[in-house]
């Protein structure tokens, strides 16, 4: 799938703050790093996109998450990246995962300040009324359609 880019400080908070879900910070990098690619893997195992055997790997000085395993589709694998390229200090994604059932890449969309789902679905689709496409394309990520903010990235499925 390739290599893709996020806003590092957009997205959901794993590193501190209320949410967190990694071990503390830890004096030596490696064992930072760790603690972020556990984090980030529970992140998206949380997203139940069925991929049993997934390996995650942070690079803190980059910013950098790969992502190795099997996807079951191509849907799955495209949102194991936005899933882990969500995620607050992320700079980019490595997809290294090989889909079971491969299919076109989807379009990707950063969100800025003032974006709808609607207004998004009219940009791509024509259409401001096919914004629920959108929004189920990018559960259970996003949880609501009226729930989206600046620096995210968004899949725009092929209609």
């Amino acid at each position: 799938m390739g290599l893709l880019s996020f806003i590092k400080e957009a997205g959901e908070k794993l590193f501190g703050g209320s949410s967190a879900h990694a071990a503390a910070p830890a004096a030596n990098p490696a064992d930072a790093n760790d603690a972020a690619s556990a984090a980030i893997k529970i992140y998206i195992d949380k997203q139940n996109l069925g991929i049993p055997n997934l390996m995650v790997l942070f690079d803190g000085a980059s910013g950098k998450v790969t992502l190795q395993g099997d996807a079951p589709s191509q849907e799955a694998s495209e949102k194991a990246s936005l899933a882990a390229g969500n995620v607050s200090g992320v700079v980019s994604v490595e997809n290294l995962l090989v889909a079971a059932k491969p299919a076109d890449e989807a379009q990707y969309h950063d969100v800025v300040k003032g974006d709808t789902l609607s207004a998004i679905s009219k940009k791509y689709y024509g259409d401001a009324n096919k914004y629920n496409a959108i929004f189920e394309a990018n559960k259970p990520m996003l949880t609501h359609p009226d729930k989206i903010y600046p620096g995210q990235k968004l899949r725009i499925p092929k209609l």
